[in-house]
């Protein structure tokens, strides 16, 4: 592993055996055993920058653009779409309860999010007021996120089916799945 300073690594494995420096190295690369000179590059990844092993359980940061590395880390894209973004937030928030710069990160974030729009005031299902903002995807579900108007913070997330779907007993207005976090 070669790491930077910003959190960014690279590994590199490399065929070898210590033991017998110069010699050909048997590997199973593909599959299949066989021989390779010593030293043979058998693969090189790179990795983005990471605050942990494991997001979203490593803290969230609180600039725009790492909160945005962060969450795609989560959905293992480089560049997640906004329904990503979208369930990115969820299993963030379902580990961490955001303080305000974080969630003031989160709201910038998601301000630029293509195809998000604002729809209006609404009361989420925990009668708490909040603003909507909405994402229709091309399967017939909307994303409806429900900000604290006062705060920016995330009040909720909601799935509805934005179309009739008999094969499963649906209609077009039923809510699919729906998570509110208290603060």
């Amino acid at each position: 592993m070669r790491w930077t300073p910003d959190g960014r690594h690279t590994e590199l494995v490399v065929a070898t055996d210590p033991r017998h420096p110069g010699r050909p190295v048997l590997t199973d690369e593909d599959g299949e055993p066989r021989l390779v000179d010593d030293g043979k590059v058998i693969s090189r990844q790179d990795f983005p920058p990471s605050w942990s092993d494991a997001p979203p359980a490593a803290r969230p940061p609180y600039d725009p653009a790492r909160l945005r590395a962060h969450l795609a880390e989560t959905v293992r894209t480089e560049t997640p779409s906004t329904p990503e973004l979208l369930d990115a937030t969820q299993q963030l928030l379902d580990h961490w309860t955001l303080g305000a710069r974080e969630s003031a990160a989160l709201a910038r974030l998601l301000a630029d999010a293509e195809g998000l729009r604002p729809v209006g005031e609404v009361t989420d299902r925990l009668d708490r007021p909040g603003q909507a903002y909405v994402y229709d995807d091309h399967s017939g579900v909307r994303h409806m996120l429900i900000l604290d108007p006062s705060t920016g913070a995330v009040l909720g997330l909601e799935l509805t089916f934005t179309t009739d779907q008999p094969e499963y007993g649906v209609r077009a207005g039923d809510v699919m799945q729906y998570s509110a976090w208290l603060r």
